[in-house]
C-alpha cells in the first residue's frame, strides 16, 4: 500500500458516499476538498496515487511528482488528464465507467417530458397567478405534446444511448439511430446523420466530443430540423453550437431543447444559452450523472480500479 490523495472529493462526496473501503487500500488516505491548480504539485506531494475528478494534471505537474505513479480519474472523461505525457513517464491513468447510465437516462428523459408538457411555463405561470385569474378551471396556455408516436433519435448508441431508447420505446416512442457526422455508408440498421436530423421529433445525444463532433449541431444542422423538433443534450455542451442554438430557440427555428451541459461549466463567463427570454429551453447544470447511487458506483469502481492496479494487473486504463 501507499499514500493516496483524493484531490477534489467535495466533486463526488456530498457527505453521503461510503469512502471508507477506498480509503483502507492506502497506508496514508489524504481527501481534499478542492484543490486550487497553483497547489497541485504541493497537494499531491509525496503520494503515489492520486484521485481526482476535474483537477488539471499535465506535464509539469507530473515532472514535479515523479513518484507519483497513478492517477484514477472517478469520472469517464479524462480530458484533464495529459494522457501522453503520463505515458511517457510511467504513469498509470485509470477511469470509470457506465456509472451513470440509469440516473443520466432518467434525466435524458425527463428533459422531453418536461419540454412536451410545458412543465415548466405552467408551473411559473401558476406562481405568477395565472391559473388563479383564468375564467376556466385550467389554463391551456401552452401547447402540449404526447411523446408516444413521435420519432426519437438516437445519436450515439453505447450503453447510455441505448438505456434512453429502451426508456422511450417503454413511453410509446419510435425509436431511430443515426451515424454521427461525416460518416458516408451508414450501417445496417442506421440513419445518416442528416437524415436522422430531418426526421426527428426529438433529436438526443450521447456522443463523445471529438474534433468531428465540435459542434456538431450547428446552424445548418438546426435550419434541417422540424420546427417543432426538440433537442436534448446530456453528453458535452461542446457538441452544440451555442450562439446557432440561442437564435433557433429565439427565432422558432427549433421547438426547444433540453440540456444539462454547456461548453464552458460552470459559465462563469456567460453563455448565449443563459440569455433571459429564450423559449421552452431548460438548462440543469451538469447534473444528470448525479444520483448518490451513481457516485457510489464510481467509488465503487476505483475501489476496483486501485485493487487490480496493486495486483499489477490495472483495469480501465486509458495509458
Amino acid at each position: 500500500m501507499s499514500e493516496t490523495v483524493f484531490l477534489d472529493r467535495d466533486t463526488l462526496d456530498r457527505g453521503d458516499l461510503d469512502l471508507s473501503a477506498l480509503a483502507d487500500l492506502s497506508d496514508a488516505w489524504r481527501p481534499v476538498g478542492r484543490t486550487a491548480p497553483d497547489a497541485l504539485s504541493e497537494t499531491i506531494g509525496e503520494a503515489r496515487i492520486a484521485i481526482t475528478n476535474k483537477c488539471v494534471i499535465g506535464a509539469p505537474t507530473l515532472d514535479a511528482c515523479p513518484q507519483l505513479a497513478l492517477i484514477n480519474v472517478v469520472a469517464t472523461g479524462v480530458n484533464n488528464i495529459d494522457v501522453e505525457a503520463a505515458r511517457a513517464r510511467g504513469v498509470t491513468v485509470t477511469h470509470c465507467r457506465g456509472y451513470g447510465t440509469e440516473a443520466v437516462s432518467q434525466h435524458a428523459i425527463t428533459l422531453m417530458l418536461a419540454l412536451s408538457t410545458r412543465l415548466v411555463d405552467y408551473h411559473q405561470a401558476v406562481q405568477r397567478g395565472r391559473w388563479a385569474q383564468s375564467p376556466d378551471f385550467c389554463l391551456l396556455d401552452y401547447p402540449i405534446r404526447e411523446l408516444a408516436g413521435q420519432t426519437l433519435v438516437v445519436v450515439g448508441y453505447g450503453d447510455l444511448g441505448a438505456e434512453v431508447a429502451h426508456k422511450a420505446e417503454a413511453l410509446g416512442m419510435t425509436v431511430q439511430l443515426a451515424e454521427r457526422p461525416g460518416v458516408a455508408d451508414p450501417r445496417p440498421g442506421r440513419l445518416s446523420f442528416e437524415a436522422g436530423v430531418e426526421c426527428a421529433d426529438v433529436l438526443t445525444l450521447h456522443c463523445p466530443l471529438t474534433d468531428a463532433t465540435h459542434r456538431m449541431i450547428d446552424a445548418r444542422v438546426l435550419g434541417r430540423m422540424k420546427s417543432t423538433a426538440l433537442l436534448i443534450n446530456t453528453a458535452r455542451g461542446g457538441l452544440i453550437d451555442e450562439p446557432a442554438l440561442a437564435h433557433a430557440l429565439r427565432t422558432g427555428g427549433i421547438g426547444g431543447a433540453g440540456l444539462d451541459v454547456l461548453s464552458a461549466e460552470p459559465p462563469v463567463n456567460g453563455n448565449p444559452l443563459l440569455a433571459p427570454g429564450l423559449p421552452n429551453l431548460i438548462i440543469t447544470p451538469h447534473s444528470a450523472w448525479g444520483s448518490r447511487r451513481a457516485r457510489q458506483r464510481i467509488v465503487e469502481q476505483s475501489i476496483e480500479n486501485l485493487r487490480a492496479w496493486m495486483a499489477g494487473a490495472p483495469i480501465r486504463c486509458v495509458t
